[in-house]
């Protein structure tokens, strides 16, 4: 079956949020584990979004700390599926910290994960392809199809 392909900004998601005193360390920074937590979740969104149907991780394969989020500070993700296979989307997540009181923004992270759509028995289902249409869309996917590569290197290593 040969699904309709969709653009990334069909399925593209914001999300915003205040960094609270228990998502913070000893230095008044958010936990990594918080950040995660948050890509995780806007990377599931954008792909079902993308795929309408459930979908689980299948791998974070990177996030890239670059600064820091400070108490009080505003947490702002955005994400998009920037390539597809047969049943994974590969989702980027850009991490922004904001400083409400001076309006400024900056980025404090990137992401890429995997995410696979499946059926109600958890087994994968295919999902329809994905068809960029900025320059930066597809300057990412020809990047994406590296990192899928790199991917399928990783996993044939681990012969379980």
């Amino acid at each position: 079956m040969s699904l309709k392909a969709k653009t990334p900004s069909e399925s593209r998601t914001e999300m915003t949020d205040i960094i609270l005193p228990a998502q913070t360390n000893n230095h008044g920074t958010i936990f990594g584990g918080e950040v995660m937590s948050y890509v995780d979740r806007i990377a599931a969104i954008t792909a079902s979004r993308h795929c309408g149907k459930p979908v689980v991780t299948a791998s974070f394969d990177s996030l890239d700390f670059l600064a820091p989020i400070r108490l009080g500070e505003v947490i702002i993700l955005r994400a998009t599926v920037t390539w597809t296979g047969r049943t994974s989307m590969e989702v980027m997540v850009t991490i922004e910290g904001e400083n409400p009181a001076k309006g400024e923004r900056r980025v404090t992270g990137v992401s890429f994960l995997t995410m696979v759509a499946v059926d109600e028995q958890g087994r994968p289902v295919e999902v329809p392809p994905i068809q960029p249409e900025t320059d930066e869309e597809k300057y990412q996917y020809e990047l994406a199809k590296e990192r899928a590569a790199q991917r399928k290197r990783r996993r044939q290593k681990f012969d379980f």
